[in-house]
């Protein structure tokens, strides 16, 4: 029964693309796709700044408490899910419409129990962060914050799942109105609940909690009542909870993929508070880490439309469109690349004072200003080959990678650059940026040397028979 939903690949998609016609689909797919990252991105920072207003105390607790957050919960579930990118674009480019309606269930049932043990340390957020030194009364209000953002974790859970299930096939209005107009109502219910209301922290909590619960429901009742999600809605209860392991064989993977390269940023900043102008250096990465972070958003609409359209093609067997979608999404990058950093290191001199005014931290910015040029050029280009190694089910060999680029390159390196040849914050910075760059260089290198043919064989196997080869990414 299966097997008649699998079309030939000739007969669903053109023997062969050109590259601007691949160029015009991805452009389409991934421009959309920036504004959906950034609106979800944008939910935290307004519950950020506003909650910012009420005093040092309370910035500093919610950005302690959303970092917290970030690492322990959101980074992982944001990883988890990107599982779906290979299983369901794959799926969905062999026709094999009631797989991909299974694993996104799948994914849904296996993402929210996670969620649970996550919460639980959320809970005591306040003993952790107190046991490695932060301040008791920050680290309370960081608690509080996180402890009414667990509504939005669990959130979060669905709402992966379910971008990844509109990403995969290519549907992306309906996320785009989605995530607009929730970030627009986000707005006044957070001023609302936090000034209004007078709630302070937990009104910015709160008001996250409704933002990404009001976007969950907005797609699902899209996906439940649209004719565009008729054939990939289906749902067999039987096959979904079969598919778990073969769900987590692409999905723990993942996570690995992305908390390890999160996480190094993280620990950036607390090695930064180590240097003896500690408040000075921390600043500046952190305005540097804001910048960059926010580029990392709108890059990775780029690498979802890039992975939603190499699996889609692999999936339908046709490896030389594949090919053509990886060279096209790179050239996209690699304009968005030129265009930022070419932005910021003209604007140098004063791109600080959009974050201080402090003319030491400026000055200490425009310094750090052509490293954090080099890393967005750098990070153009691993994002979007993240997400095609995503797209083809390489998120085993991303894993590896990352683990060497950043914890056995990037930090020992800027351990070296920082404290033994005092380079204070730029050596830190130039650090990451060794382990971005091997990172880069070493997905290219896999990139470049892949056998695609093989790669579309694979991935109609695997929607042929159910089977999710680990031996999947090697060239």
């Amino acid at each position: 029964m299966e097997e008649a939903l699998l079309p030939n690949a000739e007969e669903r998609t053109p023997a062969s693309t050109t590259y601007v016609e691949e160029l015009k689909k991805v452009t389409c797919i991934a421009a959309p796709m920036v504004v959906v990252t950034v609106s979800l991105h944008l939910l935290q920072v307004v519950s950020l700044m506003m909650a910012g207003h009420l005093g040092e105390l309370s910035l500093s607790g919610v950005s302690i408490g959303g970092s917290f957050a970030g690492v322990t919960g959101f980074s992982l579930l944001f990883g988890l899910a990107g599982g779906l990118e290979t299983l369901c674009g794959q799926a969905y480019g062999a026709g094999q419409y009631q797989k991909f309606g299974t694993y996104t269930y799948c994914a849904i049932i296996s993402l929210l129990p996670i969620c649970v043990p996550v919460s639980i340390i959320w809970m005591f957020m306040d003993r952790i962060l107190i046991a490695i030194g932060q301040d008791p009364e920050i680290s309370t209000v960081a608690c509080r914050y996180a402890t009414f953002l667990i509504p939005a974790l669990f959130a979060y859970a669905v709402l992966q799942s379910l971008l990844r299930y509109y990403q995969s096939q290519g549907l992306i209005l309906p996320m785009l109105f989605s995530t607009c107009a929730t970030l627009c109502f986000h707005i006044p219910l957070c001023w609302a609940l936090i000034f209004k209301w007078e709630l302070g922290s937990t009104g910015a909590a709160l008001a996250i909690d409704v933002s990404y619960w009001l976007n969950v429901v907005f797609l699902a009742l899209y996906m439940g009542f649209s004719s565009s999600c008729k054939k990939t809605r289906v749902i067999y209860w039987n096959h979904i909870f079969s598919s778990i392991t073969e769900f987590f064989r692409f999905a723990l993977p993942s996570a690995v993929m992305v908390c390890l390269e999160w996480w190094t940023f993280e620990l950036l900043i607390l090695l930064a508070g180590l240097l003896p102008d500690s408040q000075l250096e921390t600043s500046v990465l952190s305005i540097c880490l804001a910048t960059t972070s926010l580029h990392f958003y709108a890059l990775s609409g780029i690498a979802a439309a890039g992975s939603a359209q190499v699996s889609n093609h692999l999936g339908a067997g046709n490896h030389k469109a594949a090919q053509v979608v990886v060279r096209a999404v790179l050239s996209i990058s690699l304009v968005e690349a030129v265009i930022v950093s070419t932005n910021i290191f003209c604007y140098r001199h004063v791109f600080g004072y959009a974050f201080s005014n402090e003319k030491v931290v400026v000055d200490y910015v425009t310094e750090v200003a052509p490293l954090l040029c080099l890393s967005v050029i750098v990070d153009s280009l691993q994002t979007v080959l993240s997400g095609i190694a995503r797209g083809c089910g390489w998120q085993h060999i991303g894993a590896y990678i990352n683990l060497g680029a950043y914890y056995f390159a990037g930090i020992p390196v800027a351990i070296l650059l920082c404290f033994i040849l005092h380079l204070r914050g730029k050596g830190l910075w130039m650090g990451v940026l060794t382990g971005s760059t091997v990172q880069a260089t070493l997905l290219a290198l896999i990139t470049g040397l892949t056998n695609w043919k093989k790669q579309a064989t694979k991935a109609r196997e695997r929607m042929l028979d159910g089977t999710a080869s680990a031996d999947n990414g090697l060239p």
